[in-house]
């Protein structure tokens, strides 16, 4: 299976790590072309800085440099240009809708709707969606290719080691109650 639309994942999906790994290993599946930029990094990168001193930024290193070598073209360049003809709320989410635009994407997924107002996106063929239902339309599209998503994420869960019930409310944690209910029924699976 080839993907059919390219999403970019904003930095507020990126941090906290369970999200990002569920929106990282659905990228593998080839179900959507999954793009970030640098600008994208650093931000997941100091909220993550931020909320945990115990960390330090080369330990964080290897996580980026591991994504932008498992996601195929995960990398967006060059959009930089077009950043101060954009017009968003905030000015500083300038370089997502631009990262967005160069890439050819139509979704970007983030928890952050206000920042990108459909009248805004819709001149470029872009949306916004939540990350729960970026990942129900996956699940739409190919549950089968989800559902092993994200038994290979709880598979790789072993300190400790997450009984379903136990990943499921990790995922519910992480704003996703759409997808938890519909993973539900192959919990078996899981």
């Amino acid at each position: 299976m080839f993907a059919t639309f390219t999403a970019l994942y904003d930095s507020c999906v990126l941090y906290p790590a369970p999200l990002r790994d569920l929106l990282l290993r659905l990228a593998l599946t080839d179900l959507v072309r999954a793009r970030w930029s640098k600008d994208i990094h650093e931000e997941w990168l100091r909220s993550v800085l931020r909320d945990r001193p115990d960390l330090k930024r080369e330990q964080l290193q290897r996580t980026r440099e591991l994504m932008d070598a498992h996601v195929r073209d995960c990398l967006v360049t060059g959009y930089e240009p077009l950043i101060e003809g954009l017009n968003l709320p905030d000015p500083d989410d300038r370089h997502v809708l631009a990262a967005a635009i160069k890439s050819g994407a139509s979704v970007i997924v983030t928890f952050n709707a206000t920042d990108f107002p459909e009248a805004q996106l819709a001149k470029f063929g872009i949306e916004s969606q939540h990350p729960d239902v970026f990942v129900t339309h996956l699940i739409d599209l190919a549950p089968g290719a989800v559902v092993a998503a994200a038994r290979d994420q709880r598979a790789a869960l072993r300190k400790p080691p997450f009984s379903v019930a136990e990943f499921l409310d990790c995922l519910t944690r992480q704003q996703l109650p759409e997808t938890v209910a519909r993973l539900q029924p192959f919990a078996a699976l899981l």
